[in-house]
């Protein structure tokens, strides 16, 4: 299928455009992934922004993941923790709320993440893509958007799908300089 373009038609359904790629998506410049989180925000989307910038070890991800998505007390702040908590935020127990249109869990400055803790970032996309599938069965739309100032990052398949970059940042062209 066609990467996603946010410059496209904005009548468009974005998210299924997003969707029909991948449950993780690559952004590179903050006005494209403003855009988009906009017209989902505009559409019932609950919008959950974590600055991943922030994250020095992969402590630090667990302890703002936990906040973000008001997971219980008992959270055990590792990567099998995260996977079965996700599983719930997938079943409303927590984190999402069942009358929005769908969960969009953006993750901006991924790139200093992904750099220092590169296992860590590669099993957190993952294991959102897993439950965007799970979400998927169910009815319901969850997908993640990933902000990097590194124009290069590049992921392996999560879920068995490619980690991709947006139309609007599809070629290396386009992420050479920043506008």
């Amino acid at each position: 299928m066609a990467p996603f373009d946010p410059d496209s038609d904005l009548s468009a359904d974005i998210a299924y455009q997003l969707l029909a790629n991948g449950f993780v998506t690559l952004f590179w410049r903050p006005e494209v992934l403003e855009r988009v989180v906009g017209w989902l925000s505009d559409r019932g989307y609950q919008v959950v922004e974590v600055d991943a910038s922030r994250w020095i070890t992969e402590q630090d991800m667990h302890r703002d993941l936990a906040v973000a998505l008001q997971f219980p007390d008992y959270y055990g702040h590792n990567l099998d923790a995260l996977h079965d908590c996700m599983r719930d935020v997938v079943m409303y127990e927590y984190g999402w709320s069942a009358e929005a249109t769908g969960l969009a869990l953006v993750f901006t400055g991924y790139h200093g993440f992904a750099q220092r803790c590169p296992h860590a970032a590669q099993a957190v996309l993952d294991i959102v893509a897993d439950s965007g599938r799970s979400a998927a069965l169910f009815g319901r739309r969850l997908l993640c958007l990933v902000q990097s100032d590194d124009p290069d990052i590049e992921f392996a398949p999560v879920g068995a799908t490619p980690v991709e970059w947006n139309a609007s940042d599809w070629a290396d062209a386009e992420r050479s300089d920043r506008p």
